[in-house]
């Protein structure tokens, strides 16, 4: 896929960890880096919404967006910890 400039998009992959590494071996072509972050926070409320035990059972779940040589760009993260009084009534 190319810009409307003719050149190339750059093709950004989004690895997810919740207690295991999951890699996206495919990747996906986007314009922008900003395009690449908001996809990422995008999929990550899409993942949660429809699985939020994804960051309940493990207490963290994040997307770590890299470029095509493996460069880490940015990482989107939610965590899930309990206060001390939660812990006394669970």
């Amino acid at each position: 896929m190319t810009h409307a400039s003719g050149a190339a998009m750059p093709r950004f992959f989004f690895h997810v960890t919740n207690g295991a590494r999951e890699l996206d071996r495919e990747g996906t072509e986007l314009p922008s880096f900003e395009a690449a972050r908001a996809q990422a926070v995008m999929f990550g409320a899409t993942v949660l919404q429809h699985q939020p035990d994804l960051v309940l059972d493990s207490g963290s779940w994040r997307v770590e967006v890299t470029d095509e040589t493996g460069c880490l760009l940015f990482v989107i993260a939610m965590l899930a910890m309990s206060s001390p009084q939660a812990e006394a009534i669970h």
